[in-house]
């Protein structure tokens, strides 16, 4: 129970100190909010590439794993 206390206290404090550091470096209190709201809005294309390629890293891993176990008892 503590862990998901301090997991939701540091997002809370982490989100408010995000926000204002929006607001400090000019943005509206709107746009600080659908900033953190909407993280994808806000990333540029070399980020989005790195988000899919980390993404279909993460997929393929575990698949070439499974694979290749497969194939080790299919000889045995």
């Amino acid at each position: 129970m503590k862990i998901i206390g301090i997991t939701i206290l540091m997002f809370v404090f982490l989100t408010v100190f995000s926000l204002c550091m929006d607001i400090l470096l000019g943005f509206s209190l709107n746009t600080s909010i659908n900033k953190s709201i909407r993280p994808f809005l806000v990333m540029e294309v070399t980020e989005k590439v790195i988000l899919i390629l980390l993404i279909f890293l993460m997929i393929v891993g575990p698949v070439f794993t499974f694979y290749k176990n497969s194939k080790k008892k299919q000889h045995k």
